[in-house]
């Protein structure tokens, strides 16, 4: 399923495209300039499945769709021929934590490979483990598989001249549109109407980074060949602790709101599968990892402030980025759920609330009797009085 690209636009290849982090991305591939004139860049997506919805909505913005996996390497390689550039985020939940390493190693050589390709890009995510001194207790599968892979390629050479590849590292964080979610959104409203954020992050913080702004440095990295080459770019919108989530919540919405702080047994005891394989979106995922073990690891970076973002710098390149209260306004968020901001979330290969933990004076009725509304793609949860 394809749609041809200009020949007279810079082809970027976009290796998950279907995700959020992927739409965003070909959001600000395909937006105008600043000044208005048309983008310079054209988008080709691979993906495995050409039926998606997804897909569909991207064909019909002109958008070349190829049918592909990032580790069947033959379909890559076909994909990066006439490509400029290329954007490459590996979904580590699918086939897990080893095999992610040698794909994304794998796709940067068939990246030197490509005679056409000038500007490669690499999505990573911090070297969990390594910012923790190695301690085990900050082992993040999903973190530490692309950390890993960004180390190698930084032991690479980046030409940044007409007739060779130069690469490019964008470190993201945490999205802030995952308070559509229960990982970062409220767990449950009170009957007197109160939202509680639950966490295990403590007194600890998230640099949290809107899609937008994700989309933002994907085009300025492209725009700036010359500046970025070689260089590991560590991005985020804002550093959320969760009395500042709570208050801007309040003052955003006028709602009552409260922050329940958990422990990390407690959190996971309010959602079902987190036992289960974190890598087991395809048979081929290694499973060798809970969802559970996985997380554990992961809060304990924010609640231990291991991770930071130099914000400054952030605010500098992108002054028009978003805050916490600025992405809550545009994005008119009341602590409403939606299941489409993530695609794993959508498809259902994610873990589930128990309901009857969240809202223990309901038990099995709340979901019987619907008290997760559903309006388009937003879920409210709304309780009994």
């Amino acid at each position: 399923m394809s749609s041809s690209p200009s020949p007279l636009k810079k082809l970027i290849l976009v290796i998950g495209a279907t995700g959020a982090q992927g739409q965003a991305v070909i959001d600000s591939l395909l937006a105008p300039c600043v000044d208005g004139s048309p983008s310079p860049y054209a988008v080709r997506a691979l993906t495995r499945d050409i039926t998606n919805h997804r897909v569909q909505e991207l064909v019909a913005r002109g958008v070349e769709c190829v049918q592909g996996s990032f580790d069947d390497f033959p379909s890559v390689e076909s994909a990066m021929q006439g490509a400029y550039g290329a954007w490459v985020n590996i979904d580590g939940f699918t086939v897990g934590e080893q095999k992610e390493i040698y794909a994304g190693m794998r796709i940067f050589e068939i990246a030197k490979q490509a005679e056409s390709m000038r500007h490669y890009i690499w999505s990573n995510l911090d070297y969990a483990f390594k910012l923790g001194s190695y301690n085990p207790m900050y082992r993040c599968e999903h973190y530490d598989g692309k950390a890993r892979v960004a180390e190698w390629i930084q032991a690479q050479p980046s030409q940044d001249s007409e007739a060779d590849m130069s690469w490019s590292v964008v470190t993201t964080a945490p999205y802030m549109d995952m308070l559509f979610n229960l990982m970062f959104g409220p767990l449950n409203r009170r009957a007197d109407g109160t939202y509680v954020f639950a966490t295990p992050v403590g007194d600890g913080h998230v640099p949290m980074l809107a899609l937008s702004d994700l989309g933002f440095f994907a085009r300025y990295t492209f725009d700036h060949r010359t500046m970025t080459s070689g260089q590991n770019l560590a991005i985020a919108s804002d550093v959320v602790g969760w009395d500042y989530l709570v208050s801007t919540f309040r003052e955003v919405t006028g709602e009552k709101a409260v922050v329940v702080t958990q422990s990390l047994d407690d959190w996971f005891a309010n959602f079902d599968g987190v036992d289960k394989p974190v890598a087991n979106e395809r048979e081929d995922g290694d499973g060798s990892t809970s969802w559970r073990q996985n997380f554990t690891g992961w809060w304990a970076l924010w609640r231990d402030d291991v991770i930071t973002r130099d914000m400054e710098w952030i605010r500098r390149i992108n002054p028009q980025g978003h805050t916490l209260e600025s992405w809550m306004r545009q994005n008119n968020y009341k602590g409403q759920m939606k299941r489409s901001v993530l695609k794993n979330s959508e498809d259902g290969k994610t873990i589930g609330p128990v309901w009857e933990r969240i809202f223990p004076t309901v038990g099995q009725a709340y979901g019987r009797f619907g008290e997760v509304i559903q309006l388009g793609n937003s879920y409210h949860l709304v309780m009994y009085k």
